[in-house]
């Protein structure tokens, strides 16, 4: 397999290969696991993000982890009080977190559900699920940050 790394050097490599931030074009097929940190499938000019972490758990009861990248645990603070702790620290404060839920419309959550980002640091985040203007727990709880 020929590769071309940033430039014009070209390589033959012939077991894993970690490229870090660079870019990787080929001329061929790839084999085996290559890991890099930034990629992209978007076209144009305006840049693509992946999310840094990701989280799908179940809030009732002892909170489960369903899925998860980049989470180490969730932390059941109180009632409809969650932290989520990052396996791998944030590179500040200032990333974007997008929520989601799944509740029980028989007993009327279903219009009257939000989620309250209550603090962010580069290693948790917590958050607050509230149903009528209180905090209270839900079955299942999405969250995805950016930055």
């Amino acid at each position: 397999m020929t590769t071309q790394i940033k430039g014009n050097s070209t390589s033959t490599f012939g077991g894993g290969l970690d490229l870090g931030s660079n870019s990787i074009t080929t001329t061929g097929s790839i084999t085996g696991d290559i890991s890099v940190d930034a990629l992209s499938t978007a076209t144009g000019s305006a840049p693509s993000y992946s999310a840094r972490a990701w989280v799908n758990f179940t809030g009732t009861g002892a909170v489960t982890i369903n899925g998860s990248g980049n989470v180490s645990s969730i932390t059941d603070n109180t009632t409809g009080d969650y932290t989520i702790n990052f396996t791998t620290a944030m590179p500040d404060a200032n990333y974007n977190v997008t929520t989601g839920y799944s509740v029980n419309p028989s007993v009327g959550q279903k219009n009257t559900f939000a989620i309250d980002i209550e603090s962010q640091t580069t290693t948790t985040c917590q958050l607050y699920t509230i149903s009528g203007g209180s905090a209270t727990d839900t079955s299942r709880v999405f969250v995805s940050v950016f930055r």
